[in-house]
């Protein structure tokens, strides 16, 4: 599996980011994709995650600034409305596996600024 991230870039304060998650590969080795965000030198923490079957799942701490989606095909979008600057990071997402002996794959990321 082969995950590319659009490209996030510069966007104003109070603005609107969507980004994408194109996969490719054996679609059907999974089983949910995620996005994660990472401030340079701290962890990746979850940001939304999506499974086969459309269901959900946001961390207590986002719920409700972000909204992730997915189409019929290999696409998974993570939305988020009224940027504030604390939004600028580095998005990556990552598809899990069917399998639990398979390894996780990761995009290799989109840098996010937001400016004030």
């Amino acid at each position: 599996v082969h995950l590319v991230e659009s490209v996030g870039g510069l966007v104003q304060a109070g603005g609107s980011l969507r980004l994408s998650c194109a996969a490719t590969g054996n679609l059907f080795s999974i089983t949910v994709i995620a996005w994660y965000r990472q401030t340079p030198g701290k962890e990746r923490e979850l940001v939304a995650s999506i499974n086969r079957s459309g269901s959900t799942v946001y961390p207590v701490a986002v719920k409700g600034r972000f909204t992730i989606s997915s189409d019929a095909g290999n696409m998974v979008s993570l939305q988020r409305d009224s940027l504030n600057p604390e939004d600028g990071d580095i998005y990556f997402c990552k598809a899990e596996p069917v399998w639990p002996n398979d390894s996780d794959s990761w995009g290799r990321g989109s840098q996010v600024t937001v400016a004030s």
